[in-house]
């Protein structure tokens, strides 16, 4: 007996039967997709040839088709691009880009550096989008048959009384966020155009004037309100509307992660030498002193 053949005969029961249970089709079956069928000689995305979106298509239509499965009009398109275009950068300030600008300068390469950007984009810092875009279809939800101030003055109540942020809206760093006024611009003249509903814009201006009323200092929309009113109004999952603003901003972390490798600097800490991080803990003490194990940040007020 050969020992292929002494191999073949010790498997056992379990194995012998998990083989006979799967086939070719079972194999070929396992990572089905409806994005994309690629054979020797054929690509398609969607079912488009890759030959005529290469010929006729945008980068941004193809992201569409590629997301959504059917293909936008140049109207939508034109929309969507104005969003992706709004969210590529907001400079090393942001957490993202700062952290990718770090990497790039410990030796983990271009791929790295973007992945370590891209990782921070969380709930919190990135987050937003998707937050205001869930907030947004809650209202317009809560309106249908309603009064949509009503369904505002709800929803704000309820967000104050856990002391929460409003997803969308205020900026750390503008008091008017420069992005807000084209974006809003753009979705109002798709409504004129018929191209979206405008019942999210509607919602979201109501939301506006309504965290803006009786303060001396507005609340106007942020990047990411001013976003999620689009992609809302074009139909994306709130899931995918924080997809689409990864994918806009690793356009901003690409960018400058390339910058930082060329500097040539190396091992970029997050502080400018010589300036150094702020030591609140004890001062120093001879190993074996007797202590209460209580750090000075720890110890109560008399």
């Amino acid at each position: 007996m050969t020992e292929q053949n002494s191999q073949q005969s010790a498997i056992s029961p379990a194995r012998a039967a998990a083989l006979a249970a799967v086939d070719s089709q079972k194999s070929a079956d396992w990572w089905s997709t409806a994005v994309s069928d690629i054979e020797p000689d054929v690509i398609r995305f969607r079912g488009y040839p890759i030959q005529d979106l290469i010929r006729h298509a945008t980068f941004v239509e193809t992201i569409w088709t590629m997301v959504r499965g059917t293909a936008p009009t140049r109207a939508e398109a034109a929309l969507l691009e104005k969003a992706l275009v709004a969210a590529v950068d907001h400079g090393p300030q942001a957490p993202s880009i700062a952290a990718a600008r770090m990497a790039a300068t410990c030796g983990v390469g271009l791929h790295g550096a973007m992945s370590t950007g891209v990782g921070l984009l969380g709930d919190v810092h990135g987050g937003a989008g998707q937050q205001c875009v869930e907030f947004l279809q809650r209202l317009v939800a809560r309106a249908e048959g309603g009064d949509l101030a009503e369904a505002v003055a709800a929803e704000i109540a309820a967000y104050r009384e856990r002391r929460a942020y409003v997803p969308g809206f205020g900026h750390r760093f503008h008091t008017r966020d420069p992005r807000r006024d084209p974006l809003l611009e753009a979705v109002q003249d798709a409504v004129d155009a018929g191209v979206v509903s405008g019942r999210y814009l509607a919602a979201a201006l109501e939301l506006e004037a309504q965290l803006s009323a009786g303060r001396t200092r507005p609340v106007p929309m942020n990047i990411d309100g001013a976003t999620a009113v689009i992609y809302a109004e074009l139909g994306f999952s709130a899931e995918l509307a924080r997809g689409l603003f990864i994918l806009s901003r690793s356009v901003g972390v690409l960018a400058h992660s390339w910058e930082e490798s060329q500097s040539g600097r190396r091992i970029k800490g997050p502080m400018p030498p010589p300036l150094l991080p702020t030591y609140t803990g004890y001062p120093e003490r001879a190993w074996g002193a007797d202590d209460s194990g209580t750090a000075p940040s720890e110890v109560p007020a008399e």
